[in-house]
């Protein structure tokens, strides 16, 4: 833990890009003091600290960021009785003054938005007459008011005086002079030594009596101060002698003022000097887009995105873009051991992983992404370079072992080291050997590490005893097609060299290539390009399970659709047939009593043969005419060739448990699925063309041999009760994509229901592959702000969030990026 270690990693440029950043010395002394902590709370407290602050920077709020002296050597001085303060010192101290509690009033209006900046100025104040006092003595350049006191008022009144007549006078010669000829008409009054003198032909100096300061290059003008002026001017001299004693007088007054308050003052000073450095740590997190990690107390590493500092300011400043990295180390993974192509990035790869965690642990925010993971180490070790010394009598191997050696003396379960090209140096036979035997004995005592290598014995340390859970292989991925590194991480397999691809491309001799391709055996080149090949198809793997979780959620939220849908029809069939059983019960009372009627005239007109057969044919009428309506409601709506079977399910269910290609009924539905797998409470099934995800209780599992029975018997009257195809799911994608809102408003919503709206979106958005959406939240208090972005930091959909730009709503307003 030294000078070394920082010039390694090139942590001291970063320590110098922060100091770039300080306003005063004071912030300047604290960058300096700025150093390496192993306490958990330490480390937390000052990434609070600078997160906050950079959300003020990102708000574009004006903080107070001017005159941030420190005037605290000045003040420990001021203790000494006799002493005053200087003129130039009080005006810092003025000035100072009203920044200081310029950032005390400022945060204490966001007191909720930046408890712990705000917890740097618990208990300070500015003294608010002392502060007056200064205002009163000084105007904002510095000089003294002429109400400072009385007597220097009534001092330079008498200046001002003596000089209105010394221009008086000298104007009144000048004329004179002029008129004798004495002076050229064009002449002015000029300054010599700090004089106001009259310029005089030489030939004629004599005729005014007075004091010659000066003559011009070519002798033949003198410049002289008349004998009349010179004792106003001394008078004016005296005046001035007055004016600085009475000043001294006004400065030792004011410090027997401030005397009693020195104690308070430089704890406000020691405020500012925080301030300016937490500002000036929070200005390079911005410059480099560092946020802050998940912070652990145990030591782990589980990065996204992370990005080396000044590589990434480099390749910006040449117009390219980093690499970014993911890795991981835990309980499992404790030691990573990354091979791969020269100049592929190993190196940097290990010097990103140590300069980040080593920012890290000095209060710094660090280039990745917020949702990483990130833990606390008790020492960091570090091998890189060369360091054989002359002085020592040292090679650079036996350096190597002294550092080893040191290592194996003091690693612990908190202990990550960092060794670079580990064993190279001597024999690779036996440096490898005593590599590997160093690496047992670091994972006997758990320590954390990452190691870079070309030695086969150490990419097979992994899948050893010695080794197997502890030691993992990591490789910088080649493109073998453009014969060029891709600086990419890939941690699992171990890495290949591809020294004969590098050798073809910088044109060595194909005659060298294949004689020494002879003398390694093919079978290596062979091994190494399927493991470059195994690793390409991997990635393509994983983009591809991707795209199939996509559809996956798609399908169901569509099953959920049409079974919803389905509800609301049956639904609506019951009351059409609530309606229709009324209308026919009514038009039966109407027919009822329209024969009761008929029967009535009957027997009215006792029993009449002709009116008996015309009230017969009346009720004959009526009866039709009821039988038609009833025969209305009866008649069955014809069934569409594509309708789904509205009979009643025919095959029976089975009881026991779901297992590999049985068959089940999906809940709320008519549609079988084929089981493709069964873990724990989820299973995969195939419905259709589509395969989906669901929890075991939403499926039925039914009988494997009645359902191929009925299956058999429907199947040419209507399809399968599988479900439907792609076609309709890309339609409902594209209805979707359509009606995407890219910003929700949550203003008035609760925070718990802010939340499920907001993983909603994210759901959808990474549904229909959109990479960016606004949430609209409002300021306010800031706290449902707060809420929702606590909760993005824990999303690994989510890769970013920013505020919005000031014009477009600023911190009301949360900008989502997803991966």
């Amino acid at each position: 833990m030294d000078d070394r270690i920082e010039h390694k990693l090139g942590f001291n440029q970063v320590r110098s890009d922060i100091k770039e950043r300080c306003i005063g010395d004071g912030g300047k002394k604290l960058v300096d003091k700025m150093k390496f902590l192993n306490d958990y709370a330490a480390v937390e407290y000052q990434l609070k600290l600078t997160d906050e602050f950079r959300n003020i920077i990102m708000s574009n709020q004006n903080f107070p960021c001017e005159n941030y002296f420190d005037v605290t050597a000045e003040l420990l001085r001021l203790r000494l009785e006799g002493t005053f303060i200087d003129r130039l010192s009080l005006f810092d101290l003025q000035r100072s003054l009203h920044t200081i509690a310029d950032c005390i009033s400022f945060l204490d209006e966001g007191k909720e938005q930046y408890e712990n900046l705000v917890g740097l100025c618990l208990g300070l104040e500015v003294d608010k007459k002392l502060l007056k006092r200064c205002d009163m003595l000084l105007d904002s350049d510095g000089e003294f008011f002429d109400d400072a006191s009385y007597m220097l008022k009534e001092i330079r009144s008498k200046r001002k005086r003596k000089t209105i007549e010394i221009d008086k006078r000298i104007r009144h010669l000048l004329v004179a002079s002029k008129h004798e000829g004495w002076t050229d008409e064009d002449a002015e009054i000029t300054i010599r030594n700090g004089r106001q003198v009259i310029p005089v032909s030489t030939a004629n100096k004599r005729r005014i009596k007075g004091f010659v300061h000066d003559y011009s290059s070519s002798g033949n003008t003198s410049y002289i101060e008349p004998s009349e002026v010179v004792e106003l001017y001394n008078e004016v001299r005296e005046l001035d002698f007055e004016q600085e004693k009475e000043i001294i007088r006004i400065l030792t007054e004011f410090t027997e003022q401030l005397r009693e308050h020195i104690g308070m003052l430089i704890e406000d000073y020691r405020f500012l000097s925080q301030i300016d450095f937490i500002r000036a740590k929070a200005l390079y997190a911005v410059k480099i887009k560092a946020g802050r990690p998940i912070l652990d107390k145990q030591p782990k590493i589980y990065w996204f995105e992370a990005r080396h500092p000044l590589l990434q300011a480099n390749l910006a400043a040449h117009h390219k873009d980093i690499v970014p990295l993911k890795v991981e180390l835990n309980e499992q993974r404790r030691i990573l051991i990354i091979s791969g192509p020269n100049a592929g990035g190993k190196s940097v790869c290990l010097k990103t992983i140590g300069l980040l965690q080593y920012m890290l642990q000095c209060g710094l925010l660090v280039p990745m992404r917020e949702t990483s993971e990130a833990g606390i180490f008790g020492n960091i070790f570090i091998d890189i370079g060369d360091e054989q010394s002359l002085e020592n009598d040292l090679s650079t191997y036996s350096s190597h072992l002294l550092n080893m050696k040191q290592l194996c003396s003091q690693a612990s379960g908190r202990t990550l080291f960092l060794i670079d090209e580990f064993g190279s140096g001597t024999d690779p036979q036996i440096g490898g050997a005593i590599a590997e035997a160093i690496i047992e004995d670091l994972v006997s005592k758990k320590a954390f590490g990452v190691i870079t290598s070309h030695y086969s014995n150490l990419k097979l340390l992994a899948d050893k005893p010695s080794g197997r859970g502890s030691v993992i292989n990591g490789a910088m991925l080649f493109d073998l097609k453009q014969m060029k590194p891709l600086y990419v991480l890939s941690i699992g397999k171990p890495g290949s060299s591809f020294a004969f691809e590098i050798a073809k491309s910088i044109g060595l001799p194909q005659s060298i290539i294949d004689r020494a391709i002879s003398k390694t055996g093919i079978g290596i080149m062979n091994y190494e390009q399927q493991l470059q090949q195994i690793e390409v198809d991997k990635q393509d793997l994983k983009r591809k399970q991707e795209q199939f979780k996509m559809t996956d959620n798609l399908l169901a939220e569509t099953i959920a659709k049409y079974e919803k849908l389905s509800l609301e029809l049956q639904n609506k069939k019951s009351g059409i047939l609530f309606e229709a059983r009324q209308e026919a019960k009514q038009i039966l009372e109407g027919a009822n009593q329209r024969i009761e009627k008929a029967i009535s005239d009957i027997r009215a007109t006792n029993a009449d043969k002709e009116q008996t057969n015309v009230a017969r044919n009346e009720i004959e009428q009526q009866l039709q005419q009821v039988k038609q309506e009833l025969d209305i409601e009866k008649t069955p709506v014809h069934k569409s060739k594509k309708a789904a079977p509205t009979e009643e399910i025919s095959f029976r269910f089975d009881n026991t448990a779901v297992g590999e290609d049985d068959y089940v009924l999906l809940n709320n539905s008519r549609n079988v699925a084929k089981v493709v797998w069964v873990k724990r409470n989820k299973v995969e099934v195939l419905c259709g063309n589509i395969t989906m995800t669901l929890p075991l209780d939403e499926v039925k599992k039914i009988d494997k041999t009645s359902y191929l029975k009925y299956e058999k018997a429907h199947r040419k009257n209507e399809k399968s009760f599988y479900c439907s195809s792609t076609n309709s799911i890309m339609t409902d994608i594209n209805k979707k994509r359509a009606m995407f809102k890219y910003q929700i408003d949550l203003r008035g919503e609760k925070a718990e229901q802010a939340l499920k709206l907001v993983a909603k979106q994210i759901d959808e958005a990474r549904l229909l592959g959109e990479r960016e959406f606004a949430v609209l939240h409002g300021k306010g208090d800031g706290i449902l702000k707060t809420v929702i972005r606590n909760y993005l930091r824990t999303c690994v959909e989510v890769i970013s969030f920013r505020p919005a730009a000031l014009e477009s709503g600023g911190e009301g307003i949360t900008i989502v990026t997803l991966n």
